[in-house]
């Protein structure tokens, strides 16, 4: 079964991925407008409608501004839980969206990938991280959390891909003259966001694991740099010689190269 996966955009101003396995197709995430979400998925060939759900972390603009268009007119199932769907339904007033609620820390099957969800850090409703566990393996989603407890870590232990928050530069965070006070420590508190040397030391606390790949999510336009971002986390990965894991930065502007999975045997 072929198994395969795309960020199509990671950043403060939106996020969303692309996972197909077999006959499977989802979003996590809906976090540009649906044009775009349309435009970046025909750049590997998929269209929304061959979408069979959408999966939810939080209510945040940059996570569901493409739902109004893409459920809502297009009826695409929307997964999330009760809190994160009333928030939602508050910010498409009108809008009717085809919600399926689960609980948070519950698991269910969409075709061929077993959805795991639960509980993260941050100033929502009722946030959560998932692990999509396919035929080719495991895939965890850390984004948009102040830090990481230990059920999270349990949680995602097993994950060979993980998606993980790598928000800020804490240097360049500190000196940002657009954000006030206010904002930099909602943004620093254990609510906010990962910084680079949070998500450094999250990455060194996994790689015992079957960790192959990490994807740096999220980042600050302003107060990151890609480049930054990605030598934190690779130095710190090869302090404690897990030189095997790779680690990839994402962008907003453009999807990540689609990683080609392959399913094991038996």
């Amino acid at each position: 079964m072929a198994v395969r996966f795309t960020i199509l955009g990671s950043g403060s101003g939106g996020n969303c991925a692309y996972l197909e396995a077999g006959e499977t197709r989802l979003l996590i995430d809906a976090g540009f407008s649906a044009r775009q979400i349309r435009e970046r998925l025909a750049s590997i060939g998929r269209a929304p409608e061959g979408l069979h759900g959408i999966l939810i972390t939080h209510e945040h603009g940059d996570h569901v501004q493409g739902l109004g268009v893409l459920a809502g007119k297009l009826g695409i199932p929307v997964f999330a839980n009760r809190l994160t769907r009333e928030a939602i339904e508050r910010q498409f007033a009108g809008v009717r969206l085809p919600f399926t609620l689960f609980e948070t820390g519950s698991t269910f099957s969409l075709g061929e990938v077993e959805v795991r969800t639960f509980s993260i850090p941050h100033d929502a409703m009722d946030p959560v991280g998932f692990v999509l566990a396919t035929a080719a393996g495991e895939l965890g989603f850390l984004t948009d959390l102040g830090h990481v407890t230990r059920l999270i870590l349990e949680r995602v232990r097993s994950s060979r891909w993980l998606v993980l928050e790598a928000n800020h530069d804490l240097k360049l965070l500190q000196e940002d003259t657009r954000r006030p006070w206010s904002t930099k420590q909602r943004i620093l508190s254990r609510h906010g966001h990962l910084s680079n040397e949070a998500a450094a030391e999250v990455a060194a606390q996994l790689a015992e694991g079957g960790l192959r790949r990490i994807y740096l999510g999220h980042l600050s336009r302003d107060c990151n740099r890609p480049d930054l971002a990605r030598r934190v986390v690779r130095a710190r990965l090869d302090s404690i010689g897990a030189t095997a894991i790779e680690v990839h930065d994402t962008s907003q502007e453009t999807p990540c190269p689609t990683l080609d999975l392959v399913a094991r045997p038996g």
